[in-house]
């Protein structure tokens, strides 16, 4: 025995802490939680939540997944193929966890190119608005001009 004592190296964090990392609500996060996707590591002996950065780490991945249009359920279900292909598994849980990990994949992408459409569209009407904007602007200077 070496007397020495192993400190877990998992810091904890408060909810606050992981909604100014993440970006979400500290609504959203409470959300997730009621519904099982990303439960707190721990609480505090006060109830309060405790989070550790691999938690962080999930909620980046729904962040990431909302606005490409996943539901609650796919993302439950990526989150749980993303943990079996993380193991050392082997067999049938691997072989769908990668078939769904691939589909979402697939999916992502497809969305990313219908974003970047939209976002080029807005895009070209902030440029016309621009210019009328500064048309507008312009005229206004010559109207006051005595």
């Amino acid at each position: 025995m070496t007397g020495r004592v192993e400190v877990s190296t998992d810091r904890h964090m408060q909810i606050g802490e992981v909604a100014e990392r993440t970006e979400l609500s500290i609504k959203t996060i409470r959300h997730y939680d009621e519904v099982g996707l990303v439960t707190p590591s721990e609480r505090s002996a006060g109830g309060f939540r405790l989070y550790t950065d691999a938690d962080v780490q999930r909620l980046l991945v729904i962040r990431r997944m909302k606005p490409l249009g996943f539901t609650l359920d796919e993302m439950r279900q990526l989150l749980d193929s993303l943990d079996i292909l993380d193991t050392t598994g082997s067999g049938h849980d691997r072989v769908a966890a990668q078939a769904f990990v691939t589909d979402c994949h697939t999916r992502a992408e497809e969305s990313c190119r219908k974003l970047r459409k939209q976002v080029a569209y807005a895009e070209e009407l902030t440029a016309l608005l621009a210019d009328h904007a500064a048309g507008e602007t312009a005229a206004a200077a010559v109207v006051d001009e005595p």
